[in-house]
């Protein structure tokens, strides 16, 4: 099983890091223009195609499971109808996009708040690489077949290739003909209809025998018609999630200045170059999982299935040890600007945590896919889109804007004691990075399930402080409020998710204070002051 999870597995590591490697080296490129919102520019079409691109994506992975299914059942009439099925697909939905980039192009600046700069580029960007469409999809269909038929090698020539042509083109027009943004995308362009053709080459060498399998009768039998788009259907929506989370990524780091968006599109590449690696054992399991289901043998199933795992997560291993040991080596490849290096360090953490989790979740997308089980696929895409990546992005971003008003109020803390549960440390971290806060988080594990009692002793324990934070969980910060201000419980006010609400006590000291002995002085919410910024720039 091993011997055949390689076989299919290595090429497609091979091909499937090279796709990194050329937006790599786009970035490599456009990072030593002249302004940096050429690489902003990059950030956002990339960002644009990726919406559109990734929104096909079915195209692939549908295509290749329902060919592996086929090829394991040994039905040739349906390999050949399932090529059919999706070439017309991409044909016409590549179509499309050419009749409406001028609304589509509109359309995304309507949402993304860029600067004039980046806003500019980023349209002569898509306008003149939108023309790929019609060869990009077709290699979708056509790359998703190959694999399905347990050929990895071609479709890791295709992509070499069109990588290869990528590259001497963008360096042609970038530093030959003087162009920018413009070379980078004009090059996209003769780089994807050079891997059609190869593409098509590489089909009739090989499967001649295929195409006078090709019927439009078998291609539009209702039944199979409904299979092909019901599992592209889920597959779709689960891609839409995915680059929901990554364009609303990138559209709130554009928001954040020139900067950071620089930093993030770096970062950002680095993740992708794990998920292509991974993603060589996610596509080895779509191929072999297929395969197995349709042939009816779960003993290999379930073999394909733990063996990939373990190989997914063995590389996951390696890349994350390799990021955190050699981070600025790493961010010099991709920008010489050291305050882009510098401020890409701070949060360099993450990229190499990435590769540990990640890994699982792109070897279950291949399971998954390959037994065309897609409907399990999407819930858990929505569930992990719209009820946790939203809520925690919204809870979490208003932590550090508090922090920056205790700053600018001149308000800092002495001691800041937190509850060791995650979203609370987390809470009480990027509050303190937003305050510049110097001193060390104290985390107590009694504010954790604590009573107001609890709360009310662990601050008098503290007696050499002038001021005390608390970072802990509701309903018993509200009742300390009011066992502090009322001597009961009775909460005199509700705190949301980052509210701030200061007690000054009326006890001679911290560690005399008793319930009662404490005046709210003040209360603030996130949503008050994020209102309060809008209209006057600054909060003090």
């Amino acid at each position: 099983m091993n011997k055949k999870i390689l076989r299919l597995a290595i090429p497609n590591i091979i091909s499937n890091l090279s796709v990194p490697l050329l937006s790599s080296v786009d970035t490599a490129i456009v990072g030593r223009l002249d302004h940096v919102y050429y690489l902003g520019a990059i950030a956002v079409g990339g960002m644009i195609f990726n919406i559109i691109y990734w929104g096909f994506g079915f195209l692939r992975m549908g295509t290749t499971g329902l060919t592996a299914q086929a090829f394991g059942s040994e039905n040739r009439s349906e390999e050949a109808s399932v090529l059919g099925r999706a070439m017309l697909v991409a044909l016409g939905g590549s179509m499309l996009l050419l009749l409406l980039q001028v609304p589509i192009i509109d359309l995304c600046f309507r949402i993304i708040d860029s600067s004039a700069e980046v806003e500019e580029y980023a349209r002569v960007y898509f306008m003149v690489r939108i023309w790929a469409a019609p060869a990009t999809l077709s290699l979708y269909a056509i790359q998703g077949w190959f694999l399905g038929m347990q050929n990895a090698r071609y479709p890791m020539i295709l992509t070499v290739f069109v990588n290869l042509v990528n590259i001497g083109c963008t360096f042609y027009f970038v530093y030959g003909q003087g162009m920018s943004v413009d070379g980078v995308a004009l090059g996209t362009v003769c780089a994807q209809y050079s891997g059609l053709a190869m593409g098509l080459l590489l089909f009739f060498r090989k499967y001649g025998h295929v195409a006078r399998s090709f019927s439009m009768r078998a291609i539009s039998q209702v039944a199979e018609l409904k299979r092909f788009f019901m599992v592209n259907r889920d597959i779709f929506i689960r891609t839409l999630c995915l680059i929901f989370a990554f364009s609303f990524f990138t559209a709130k780091s554009a928001e954040a200045g020139d900067q950071i968006l620089a930093v993030n599109a770096i970062l950002l590449q680095l993740w992708h170059i794990l998920a292509y690696g991974v993603d060589g054992f996610a596509y080895a399991a779509e191929a072999l999982v297929g395969r197995y289901t349709g042939a009816g043998d779960r003993k290999n199933l379930r073999l394909a299935i733990r063996y990939n795992l373990w190989w997914g997560l063995g590389l996951g291993v390696i890349v994350s040890v390799v990021y955190a040991i050699f981070p600025e080596q790493i961010l010099y490849i991709f920008t010489d600007k050291e305050d882009v290096i510098a401020l890409a360090l701070v949060y360099f953490v993450w990229t190499a945590m990435a590769p540990l989790i990640n890994s699982f979740c792109f070897i279950w997308d291949g399971v998954y896919i390959g037994a065309t089980a897609t409907k399990p696929m999407r819930d858990s895409m929505l569930v992990a889109s719209f009820l946790i990546f939203l809520p925690v992005y919204y809870r979490l971003k208003d932590a550090p804007m508090m922090g920056e008003l205790v700053r600018e109020a001149d308000m800092i803390p002495d001691k800041i004691i937190s509850s060791p549960a995650r979203r609370a440390r987390e809470t009480a971290e990027l509050f303190a990075e937003g305050a510049g806060f110097k001193g060390n988080l104290i985390f107590d594990e009694n504010l954790y399930g604590g009573s107001a009692e609890t709360y009310r002793k662990i601050i008098s324990a503290y007696s050499g402080s002038q001021t005390v934070m608390l970072i802990g969980h509701n309903p018993v910060i509200e009742e300390f409020l009011g066992v502090m201000c009322n001597g009961h419980v009775s909460a005199p006010l509700r705190m949301p998710t980052a509210a701030l609400a200061c007690l000054e006590l009326t006890a001679p000291a911290i560690s005399e204070i008793y319930p009662g002995s404490g005046v709210l002085k003040w209360f603030l919410i996130p949503k008050v002051v994020k209102k309060i910024r809008g209209e006057q720039g600054s909060v003090s």
